[in-house]
């Protein structure tokens, strides 16, 4: 019973721990080539565009089209 009991605690920390990840629209300064990216921009050679984070993936794609101009 306490092994299941670790077994599902594990469980839903790692469900909680994807759900909470954020995603960025970046744009390379150098090519003004787009992408979603897991992580907050820090390098000089990219910046972050549109708003600050999308809670999925799928909602950051759907945006790319509208905020990301690519030359």
């Amino acid at each position: 019973m306490l092994k299941k009991l670790a077994l599902a605690t594990v469980a839903v920390g790692l469900l909680m721990s994807t759900a909470s990840a954020d995603y960025y629209i970046v744009q390379e300064k150098a090519t003004k080539k787009c992408k979603v990216v897991e992580t907050k921009p820090t390098e000089t050679t990219w910046i972050q565009i549109g708003p600050a984070s999308f809670k999925t993936q799928a909602d950051a794609e759907k945006q790319i089209k509208t905020v990301c101009v690519e030359k």
